[in-house]
């Protein structure tokens, strides 16, 4: 337990301490005019209370990641709380703060269009394509899950296509009308149930006395050598220590913040209390069923099923009022995911083709292409696919880490504050895509050798650009 209570301790130390020096490498300016103000269209520009920006950027970033997560990330051991904090603190918060204060002062537009200011033409024609699929895919991939939980949930009587329709029909209102109309409402309270969720959850393991186990570095994962810690943890813990689906979701929020003074509390904050839920949901992993590796083998038997485990462990710590939770948990969570990531594609499309998205039509006519999409994947099965997009995941946290290095050096900023995570996630992203099965599956040798020159090398290349620029 003292592992996990000085892990917590080291998350506010971290927002405490850490968040201030990033505000001030980055130079925040209270005088300066956000584009809530100077661009409001009472659309996607809405000026909103800081307070309710954080609880709407802290679900946007959160849905199921830290929970999901965090449980599966628990069958590696306490390992896993180290990953969350220096992940979240040094990694993940500084990556989501200069995604969206990056977009502030760029106007608002999305993650794809900053990327390419810093990486290049090719980059930010790349990145459209990625991010727009990454987008549509996790929306439609949040269509079928919560629908056939809610079929399950309702005996089969109403069927899947019943409400798989209700949860579109929800999507396309979401993504089409003003931001303050039904995010800005349904978002902050969902967003104060989910902290909520996990409090009561930390309470009840605390009352009943859960053995938390201490921090050990050895990989306690049932399947060690198949499942090493680098890169294979680093890729399944990515909500709560990092995550580039974040990217996409700032720029959102940075339309609505009315001062960059909010921005630390918002961007770094929200991810710090992300990290504190994944935390929670890590150690009640490895407690719950009286430890690690108890963990793994119900994980084993149930296929991994984080939703049973969710579903399980609120029941039996919080009785009539967990079955409430777990249903916010398995089935709110992951639909205010997919209408965020919906909203996000029609924004990515609208900055690239520079379509005002004041009038109504200009959203109708983007989200119609979008849903397109999204209806058409709801009918595959793309499991295949879906198994790359972890990765995918945290390939696009790791370019953003290197647009972030370089504005950093463009502008004569402290750059080792993103370029040491850049070249960490990296390793991983390249160490996993060798090393793992859907990959290339090569030996983990071979993989961490190739993974860890290819890191060295970019490396290189970017002080060779650095000469350039400071040139």
């Amino acid at each position: 337990m003292i592992t996990f209570i000085v892990s917590v301790l080291l998350l506010f130390f971290g927002y405490y301490f850490y968040s201030r020096l990033v505000e001030r490498v980055f130079l925040i300016d209270k005088n300066r005019q956000t584009p809530a103000i100077t661009y409001s269209d009472g659309v996607d520009y809405v000026p909103l209370p800081w307070y309710k920006i954080f609880l709407i950027q802290f679900l946007n970033i959160a849905g199921l990641g830290p929970i999901f997560g965090a449980l599966a990330g628990a069958m590696w051991g306490p390992v896993a709380f180290l990953w969350i904090v220096l992940g979240n603190i040094f990694a993940g918060a500084v990556h989501d703060f200069f995604s969206g204060m990056m977009s502030i002062r760029k106007n608002g537009v999305s993650i794809t269009e900053i990327t390419g200011d810093y990486l290049g033409l090719t980059v930010k024609q790349v990145m459209r394509i990625f991010v727009l699929i990454m987008m549509i895919m996790v929306g439609a991939v949040f269509v079928t899950g919560p629908a056939k939980i809610l079929d399950s949930m309702t005996k089969g009587e109403l069927g899947i296509t019943f409400w798989a329709s209700i949860i579109f029909v929800y999507y396309i209102l979401a993504t089409t009308l003003p931001v303050d109309k039904i995010i800005g409402k349904i978002y902050p309270v969902f967003g104060l149930a989910l902290i909520i969720m996990a409090v009561s959850v930390l309470i009840s393991m605390f009352v009943k006395g859960l053995p938390v186990p201490e921090l050990t570095l050895n990989n306690l994962h049932s399947d060690a050598e198949k499942f090493p810690v680098f890169p294979m943890m680093f890729i399944t813990i990515a909500c709560g220590a990092i995550s580039g689906f974040h990217a996409t979701q700032s720029p959102m929020m940075a339309r609505c913040i009315q001062n960059e003074r909010y921005g630390r509390r918002v961007f770094y904050g929200a991810m710090t209390v992300e990290g504190l839920i994944a935390l929670i949901w890590a150690a009640i992993g490895m407690s719950f069923w009286g430890g690690v590796q108890q963990l793994n083998q119900v994980m084993i038997e149930n296929q991994g099923n984080a939703a049973w485990a969710v579903h399980h462990i609120s029941l039996n710590l919080l009785g009539a009022f967990g079955s409430i939770i777990a249903l916010l948990g398995v089935v709110a969570a992951p639909i205010t995911s997919g209408d965020t990531a919906f909203r996000s594609a029609r924004l990515i499309i609208a900055d690239f083709i520079k379509l005002n998205q004041k009038p109504i039509k200009n959203r109708i006519i983007i989200s119609v292409f979008i849903f397109l999409a999204g209806f058409l994947l709801t009918q595959i099965n793309f499991d295949i696919i879906w198994r790359y997009m972890a990765w995918a995941n945290q390939t696009l946290a790791t370019i953003v880490l290197w647009t972030i290095t370089v504005y950093l050096i463009k502008n004569e900023k402290f750059y080792l504050l993103t370029l040491i995570p850049s070249v960490f996630m990296t390793a991983v992203i390249t160490t996993y895509i060798l090393f793992a099965p859907e990959g290339f599956n090569l030996s983990k040798i071979t993989s961490y050798t190739i993974g860890i020159v290819c890191a060295i090398i970019i490396l290189i290349l970017f002080f060779i650009k650095t000469k350039f620029y400071k040139h």
